[in-house]
């Protein structure tokens, strides 16, 4: 395979620099550092996205008949990459980009397409996903939020953790059991749930990736109509199967940290503590590993480019990704501990801390790991 960029392609990545060069502004280091999903960075999508969208640069992978370019996905790469190098100013859009949209069109009825495209391809809409539970994190199979049908609507009671963004989301991509007691993925449905809807409420969880990035969401006797349901019941899994194979390399995170690895070495060498050899090797080693991921990521987009079946690509490109930051961090971390404290390099300690949660968000390294041993080098299934 030749990744060498076209023309054409650096002409757009220099576009996209020209953009983010005029649009951002001085303090954005300090906006991002409060992370995506806090009221600052939230507010602050919601003036840049719709700009993006007006330049052609929010959705242009997208097909044009939902005011997209019908652009390859290489070029929808080189946006996201660019994005993430300057911190992600997109906020929680990216997600509506990347793949719930693209979810929406695929699955959604005329109604549901026509209430909530629109919305994205402005870059005026903020969802946030209803996976993760207390007892069922990346094993959704196992979760125990129930819509109960009665008469032409559902009833929802249950309770989702780690919900990114819940606290200013409009609309909430919701999984939820309609099957038997036994639950499993065939009785699994989604719902697209306006978050204001009567019985839902949502608690902040402290942490140390942003002020109000993650919460838990209670539903108590929530009463939908069913025309809110995605799919038909039992179509779920097959749904979610689609989304994450999106989200799952949606994100170049490896861009950020490359970007970062370039701060950090700059930062040694103005300090003269880059000629230490031990440094320079593990220097070496994070940018090999963020070009892996980034080679690896660029596997599965090649495929999507030709049409190819998805295959376990998805899972060893994440897998990469994650490793990637986490060499990235721990560099930091072993020689620059005083950037991680203080204000003087807030991309850097964004860096670190958007690291943290790179093994959880988009499926647990650990299942990505026993995914790969079972679909990719043919290890029989532990007891």
């Amino acid at each position: 395979m030749d990744f060498t960029w076209t023309k054409d392609d650096m002409a757009y990545r220099a576009r996209i620099r020209a953009f983010l060069k005029q649009e951002l502004p001085q303090d954005w280091a300090d906006i991002a550092r409060h992370g995506p999903g806090s009221r600052e960075q939230t507010e602050f999508s919601l003036d840049f996205c719709p700009k993006l969208a007006e330049a052609g640069l929010l959705i242009p992978h997208w097909p044009e008949e939902w005011g997209g370019a019908a652009r390859p996905p290489w070029e929808h790469f080189i946006l996201g990459e660019e994005m993430w190098r300057a911190g992600e100013p997109r906020g929680a859009q990216y997600m509506n980009v990347n793949w719930i949209g693209p979810v929406l069109m695929k699955f959604g009825s005329q109604a549901q397409k026509a209430q909530y495209i629109p919305q994205i391809a402005q870059g005026k809409a903020i969802w946030c996903q209803g996976f993760s539970e207390p007892n069922a994190g990346s094993d959704l199979a196992s979760l125990r939020t129930r819509a109960v049908r009665d008469g032409p609507d559902y009833v929802i009671n249950g309770q989702k953790i780690w919900t990114s963004y819940a606290g200013l989301a409009d609309t909430c991509f919701l999984l939820a059991q309609t099957g038997g007691a036994d639950g499993g993925r065939s009785g699994i449905a989604i719902f697209l749930i306006p978050m204001d809807t009567p019985g839902i409420e949502v608690r902040a969880i402290p942490s140390l990736i942003g002020h109000g990035d993650i919460h838990e969401v209670f539903f108590t006797d929530v009463r939908v109509p069913a025309s809110v349901r995605l799919g038909e019941e039992g179509e779920g899994w097959s749904i979610i199967s689609y989304a994450l194979a999106n989200e799952r390399v949606g994100i170049p995170r490896y861009e950020m940290g490359s970007s970062e690895l370039d701060a950090m070495v700059a930062e040694l060498q103005k300090r003269g503590r880059f000629k230490d050899s031990v440094v320079r090797v593990q220097a070496a080693a994070a940018a090999a590993a963020c070009e892996a991921a980034r080679l690896l990521v660029y596997r599965v987009v090649d495929g999507r480019a030709r049409g190819a079946t998805p295959g376990n690509e998805s899972n060893l490109a994440r897998v990469a990704v994650i490793a990637a930051e986490q060499a990235v961090a721990d560099f930091g971390m072993d020689h620059l501990p005083d950037c991680f404290s203080g204000t003087d390099h807030m991309s850097m300690l964004s860096h670190h801390e958007r690291a943290i949660v790179t093994g959880i968000a988009a499926g647990a390294a650990e299942i990505q790991l026993n995914l790969i041993a079972r679909r990719h080098l043919n290890l029989p299934k532990g007891a």
